[in-house]
């Protein structure tokens, strides 16, 4: 009798798929949480949680980014430089002002597993505040959040 197998992917064996994202007017969570499902490879039949088997995302107008209710005054980033006294809070109104692209990374990082696969996945996400970006080259695919 004859038993079925567990088919785990390969690093050789994966096939990467390029995807754009347009951040215009989406909410930040509900956006993130696509843009993490596709880095991390969970939307194809041959997903293995311990090969990064993810696609490439690229996300424009990052800028115009919103998130829902009172988050924009009230959400806080935090820093801190690891001397005593050496914390930053800043508010996600100045954040995103400051560094939109840094919004969404942080957000989609917070998604994604801490460990060397978690930082590997992330290098794959490519963020632009405005709608131009250098990958018109490759095959991108409109995904729809």
């Amino acid at each position: 009798m004859k038993k079925n197998q567990t088919v785990f992917a390969k690093k050789e064996e994966i096939k990467r798929g390029w995807y754009l994202v347009d951040a215009n007017q989406k909410v930040l969570g509900r956006m993130s949480t696509k843009i993490a499902t596709y880095l991390r490879g969970k939307h194809k039949p041959i997903f293995s949680p311990h090969v990064d088997c993810g696609d490439y995302v690229v996300v424009i107008n990052a800028a115009k980014v919103r998130i829902t209710g009172r988050k924009e005054k009230q959400k806080l980033y935090f820093t801190h430089s690891g001397y005593p006294a050496g914390d930053k809070l800043i508010s996600f109104e100045k954040m995103i002002e400051k560094s939109p692209e840094e919004v969404i990374r942080l957000s989609v990082a917070g998604m994604l597993p801490k460990n060397r696969l978690g930082r590997q996945m992330l290098k794959k996400l490519k963020i632009y505040s405005g709608a131009e970006h250098p990958h018109q080259e490759q095959k991108l695919h409109k995904l729809e959040v």
